[in-house]
């Protein structure tokens, strides 16, 4: 191997006039919201560890600096080898803030590290002239313009998404007088060390190296070490360590890194009693410690834990490892299969509501029995069904970093409650929410809904089917694995010029063709079929899709007794349409507003326990 060259540089330096490549055998872009939302949580709680709203902008300077690690390229193209997934990811939020600075000559040095011109052509920072569509979606989001991404590569759907949990998150984490410190502090603050092989050959042999070697042993393996060393009874450690074997390997076959986040969940669920303030100087909290080390925080906390003699560590394996791990498998299982019973872990699951697990594992007493640990299961669940959505309709965002804090506070208020306890604190939390479902009548479809509207719907045409005797479909609608999947149907069609007596304004049009109400599922190649057909001739079509679709049809009224039955009982406004026009459309806002109503409503809860 030829000599390497590494430096430091910043975000400033690693994007000022310079264009990376990706070879075309490199990996797609995976990043999910999860890598996002820690990404962000660390550079804003290293901003917070010094900014102080009394400091004058210059202050930034003296800021401490954020290690993002290494990347490393090839000299000869300036390939990324590694590094891809954090390079693509802070272009993205770097165009999130060019979309939060005012200033004319801020936004100015933001976007000259994002994009740069040559003779009159446009290329982003990370250049690859094999993939077009790359170019396209960087262009969208810089523009601020809707993208249907549902036909494109992983890498692609993963940008868009991704630069939309970017935005939920930080407009709830970054306050608006700190972007201007935060863009300041990132572009010269946050350093990587570049590494510079002469030939590809060598850059792999480099990543290698740095990624594939050593043996060190891992917070659960340590974790094990400790607790099995507490027991004295040869025989028994040797059942604990059995069981702990057995268990780790079940999780681990879930996907990586599992019974790791099964003993942060399991033990910031049942014993963490503080979490880290979001200001200058914060000390981080059990909770936090939990995330990073728990083989060393359970160490520490011993007492607190209970954890005294023998007999207690034999206990908290053989009964408490074992209890919550199962409950645990069976969670995760629930939330990517669905399981009747036990459907609101899927529904969280389909959202990725990840933090669900934390929260229902808190109400788990140890001593209880199965039949009470399933109803806390399902009860617990459906309140975070009920919550996640209010915050939806209300356009506030569930990811992580953004209610963390809340799920926390949760935590503490479920953890090892009575179901009659945890049921009057579900609906007391429910009832004290800000947000409720009487804003319905402004949801539409847009760049930050689009991830749930899909979900959404399928919820409703679900329900209403299953309402009047079909079976549930509801996994096919969701699923994006399936040959022909479903697609969000627009019932008015983008021809502006067709509604301009209603619709002066395009803007307007373009805002009320999005409502809820004016949407549907269809499958993939029927939706992409009636783009520009008038309603009249989407109504055969629709009559043979699915309840929710055909409802707009005169004949679904016509020998379906079932349904009829299910609307009149629950005072629902279905009727046919003849013509889809403005007052159709708001017409049927509100037949989905209370729809919506019935499906997650409060008294849901009580349902869960009987």
């Amino acid at each position: 191997m030829k000599k390497i060259d590494g430096t430091p540089k910043s975000i400033r330096e690693l994007f000022t006039g310079v264009k990376y490549t990706i070879h075309y055998y490199q990996r797609e872009y995976q990043w999910q919201t999860k890598q996002i939302e820690e990404l962000l949580s660390d550079l804003t709680e290293e901003f917070f560890e010094f900014y102080s709203e009394a400091d004058e902008r210059s202050k930034v300077l003296d800021y401490g600096h954020y290690f993002m690690g290494s990347i490393v390229l090839t000299n000869e193209e300036n390939a990324i080898i590694d590094g891809q997934q954090r390079l693509t990811s802070l272009t993205l939020l770097l165009i999130y803030l060019y979309h939060q600075l005012e200033d004319e000559e801020e936004r100015a040095e933001v976007l000259q590290l994002i994009y740069s011109k040559k003779a009159g052509t446009k290329t982003y920072n990370i250049h690859v002239p094999e993939m077009p569509e790359r170019f396209d979606v960087m262009n969208a989001l810089l523009q601020k313009e809707y993208m249907d991404v549902s036909k494109h590569s992983e890498t692609i759907k993963n940008i868009y998404n991704r630069f939309y949990d970017i935005e939920a998150i930080m407009n709830d984490t970054l306050p608006k007088n700190t972007i201007e410190m935060f863009k300041d502090w990132l572009i010269d603050n946050v350093d990587f060390i570049r590494i510079v092989a002469q030939t590809e050959q060598d850059a792999h042999k480099i990543f290698v190296s740095m990624n594939d070697r050593g043996l060190s042993l891992t917070p659960t393996e340590m974790l094990k070490g400790y607790l099995l060393s507490k027991i004295e009874n040869d025989s028994i450690r040797q059942q604990a360590n059995d069981l702990w074997k057995k268990r780790i390997l079940d999780l681990k076959g879930l996907g990586k890194e599992e019974e790791s986040d099964f003993i942060k969940n399991w033990i910031r669920s049942q014993y963490a009693e503080t979490i880290r303030e979001r200001k200058k100087n914060a000390s981080p909290g059990d909770f936090d410690i939990i995330g990073t080390a728990f083989h060393k925080w359970i160490r520490e906390h011993s007492s607190q834990m209970k954890l005294l003699r023998s007999k207690d560590y034999e206990d908290f394996v053989l009964k408490q490892f074992d209890k919550f791990s199962h409950i645990y498998l069976d969670l995760k299982n629930y939330s990517t299969n669905y399981t009747p019973g036990f459907e609101s872990v899927f529904y969280n699951g389909n959202r990725n509501f990840t933090l669900q697990f934390q929260l229902i594992l808190a109400s788990i007493d140890p001593n209880e029995t199965k039949e009470e640990s399933d109803k806390k299961i399902k009860l617990i669940s459906c309140f975070l069904d009920l919550y996640f959505t209010r915050r939806i309709f209300n356009y506030k965002t569930v990811d992580y970093s953004a209610i963390v804090y809340n799920v926390f506070l949760l935590s503490k208020k479920f953890r090892r409650k009575s179901i009659v306890e945890l049921l009057e604190i579900c609906k007391e939390e429910i009832g004290e929410m800000e947000f409720q479902l009487e804003t319905i009548d402004d949801f539409r479809l847009n760049g930050w809904t689009v991830r749930y509207m899909l979900h959404i719907l399928s919820r409703i045409t679900d329900f209403i089917e299953t309402s009047s005797g079909l079976p549930s479909n509801f996994t096919n609608y969701i699923s994006r694995e399936i040959k022909n999947p479903y697609d969000i149907e627009h019932i008015i069609c983008d021809h502006h010029d067709w509604f301009e007596e209603e619709y002066p304004e395009k803007e307007t049009f373009d805002r009320h063709r999005n409502k809820f109400g004016g949407l549907l599922l269809l499958p993939m190649d029927k939706n992409r079929s009636l783009n520009d057909l008038t309603f009249d001739k989407k109504l055969p079509i629709y009559f043979g899709e699915n309840l929710l679709a055909k409802s707009l049809n005169k004949d679904c009224y016509i020998n379906n007794p079932q349904f009829i039955r299910f609307y009149e009982r629950d005072n629902l406004d279905f009727k046919p349409y003849s013509l889809f026009n403005k007052e159709a459309l708001l017409e049927r806002q509100e037949l989905y507003e209370e729809i919506a109503k019935k499906i997650w409503g409060v008294e849901q809860l009580d349902k869960q326990i009987t």
